[in-house]
C-alpha cells in the first residue's frame, strides 16, 4: 500500500513538472545531421555592434546572463565554444513586446431553491433551479511578452539550419534570470529531437 501511494506521489510530482515547463518552438532543416555538430562560435550581430557604439549600454547585463546560460546548456550537450572553424554560428535575439490579452470567465446565474406548498400532502416541498450558463464575461488587458530565439547558421554556406524560439508573459521592463534560464532550458533541449 505504501508503494502504490509512493509511486502515485511521483507520477503526480512528474505531471507537475512536466505541465510547469516552458514551451519552445522549432524549425530545421531535415538535411542536416545535427549529431555531427559539436563547435560553435557566437556571430555579433549589426544591433550589437551599434549598441556597443553607443554610450549606453543597458542591455549588457542581461546579454552576457543570456550568453552564459546558452554557453552553460550546450556545453551540458557535449558543445564547445570555439574561435575559429566552428561548425555552426549563433545568435540570438531578445523581443519584448506589449500585446493585449482576453481573458474569457464563463459567467452563471445563481442557483436557489423556491419553496411550494403542496395541499394534497399538506407540506411544503423544496424546489431546486441550478445555474444556468448565461455567457462569458470578456476583459482586456496589456500585456508585456518576451520572445527569445536562438539561431544556428552552417559555418560553410552561411545558411540558417536550426531556429527555436519561446515566449512568456513578463512583469518588469527585462527578462530575468529565471526566465532567461527557463526559456534557454526549453530551447536547447528541443536540440535533441
Amino acid at each position: 500500500m505504501k508503494t502504490m501511494k509512493w509511486t502515485a506521489t511521483i507520477v503526480s510530482a512528474m505531471f507537475l513538472l512536466v505541465s510547469c515547463s516552458r514551451t519552445a518552438y522549432v524549425q530545421k532543416d531535415s538535411n542536416v545531421d545535427f549529431s555531427k555538430i559539436k563547435t560553435y562560435s557566437w556571430v555579433r550581430t549589426q544591433a550589437e555592434k551599434e549598441k556597443a557604439n553607443a554610450s549606453t549600454k543597458n542591455d549588457d547585463l542581461t546579454n552576457r546572463k543570456i550568453r552564459q546560460s546558452i554557453d552553460r546548456n550546450l556545453a551540458e550537450k557535449g558543445w564547445k565554444e570555439v574561435k575559429s572553424n566552428p561548425d555552426v554560428y549563433l545568435v540570438y535575439d531578445v523581443m519584448i513586446e506589449q500585446e493585449e490579452k482576453i481573458d474569457r470567465n464563463a459567467v452563471y446565474t445563481q442557483p436557489f431553491t423556491r419553496w411550494f406548498f403542496n395541499p394534497g400532502s399538506r407540506r411544503w416541498v423544496a424546489v431546486f433551479y441550478p445555474s444556468h450558463f448565461l455567457g462569458f464575461d470578456e476583459n482586456a488587458r496589456t500585456v508585456k511578452e518576451g520572445t527569445l530565439t536562438l539561431t544556428m547558421m552552417d559555418a560553410d554556406t552561411d545558411k540558417t539550419i536550426w531556429q527555436g524560439w519561446t515566449s512568456s508573459e513578463i512583469n518588469g521592463r527585462k527578462l530575468s534570470d529565471k526566465q532567461i534560464d527557463s526559456k534557454v532550458k526549453a530551447i536547447v533541449r528541443k536540440l535533441e529531437e
